[in-house]
């Protein structure tokens, strides 16, 4: 399970929680404009924009989680299961499959709405990378500085919503998640006012009494409803450091901790944390052993090469003892 965030203040960022009992060794990956990408069904493309994101790298190939381009526009793919469905291919579109939707859409658009074109006519289908890694059911948030959208690919079709919230978390499908909202009208920020009985007097006893109902369980429904509410009542500055403080406490508001979520393989635990300035092209991560906030540049590199370069996530905690 998993949340990914969109947030404004004077630069644009995108970012998520990976939470899972596993690693699978990803790592920061920045794909160069040369990089030859070779899509199952859509051919080759060596001159596409360059990208920088969490990613699984095999057979040369980036399984991107989540990656922004050099334009400013960024994916993430988040798990939904039971409700992701991947027809066969469609020789009436182009067909992409799933593990390659994120290289494909940053390596054609620089927006949102350059996106939002690609998608009439395109067909995420039932591919696997190899026997040993079959596809991922997934949806997708999709942003730029301007605008997000969620993108799922339903029984019924692909299905395109408006994000107004710049949020997203795993199932149901996302228009619950937007309805489900509705249940936490009464939430505030500010001191409550008694709305219990008009002739009995009831006063806060405690700050914080306002937000009374937000969720703090681990389910994907209530992991919507507190990222959404600390975010869009966020406040800070502008600068990057305060940026990108903010978005790490934002996402570690609804983070998991190993042994509150048991499944089948261990525990669900927030694998790394991301953001990304997306104008800028930094990407800054956390691990869960590793709370230090890590920068990688991806102007820093030769954008115009042919190979990937990727770096190995920093996992293990550099403790400052100050005395």
């Amino acid at each position: 399970m998993c949340t990914a965030i969109t947030f404004l203040t004077k630069d644009f960022y995108f970012g998520r929680n990976l939470d899972y009992e596993f690693s699978y060794n990803e790592t920061v990956t920045i794909t160069p404009r040369n990089y030859p990408f070779k899509f199952r069904f859509m051919g080759a493309n060596s001159k596409h924009y360059a990208m920088i994101g969490m990613a699984f790298v095999q057979n040369n190939f980036p399984l991107y989680y989540d990656a922004t381009n050099e334009k400013g526009l960024s994916i993430a793919g988040l798990n939904f299961p039971t409700n992701a469905f991947y027809p066969t291919k469609d020789k009436t579109k182009n067909n992409v499959a799933p593990f390659e939707f994120i290289p494909y859409i940053l390596s054609s658009c620089k927006n949102v709405a350059e996106v939002k074109k690609l998608l009439i006519n395109l067909n995420i289908c039932n591919e696997n990378f190899s026997t040993s890694l079959p596809h991922s059911p997934l949806h997708w948030l999709i942003a730029d500085k301007k605008e997000s959208i969620v993108v799922e690919p339903l029984a019924g079709g692909l299905k395109i919503y408006n994000n107004p919230v710049g949020v997203l978390t795993n199932n149901p499908t996302f228009d619950y998640h937007l309805t489900n909202l509705s249940n936490y009208i009464n939430l505030t920020r500010e001191e409550p006012t008694n709305r219990f009985a008009k002739n009995y007097n009831l006063t806060p006893y405690s700050r914080g009494m306002g937000a009374i109902g937000l969720p703090g369980d681990l389910s994907s429904a209530s992991r919507f409803v507190k990222a959404s509410f600390t975010k869009l009542n966020s406040v800070c500055g502008d600068n990057e450091i305060e940026s990108v403080s903010q978005f790490f406490h934002i996402l570690g508001s609804v983070e998991q901790q190993k042994g509150c979520c048991k499944v089948e393989k261990g525990f669900e635990h927030t694998i790394y944390s991301s953001c990304c300035n997306t104008q800028k092209g930094i990407y800054y991560y956390t691990t869960y052993n590793n709370s230090q906030i890590v920068g990688v540049n991806m102007n820093k590199e030769n954008l115009n090469d042919k190979n990937l370069k990727s770096y190995p996530l920093l996992k293990q905690e550099n403790f400052y003892i100050q005395n």
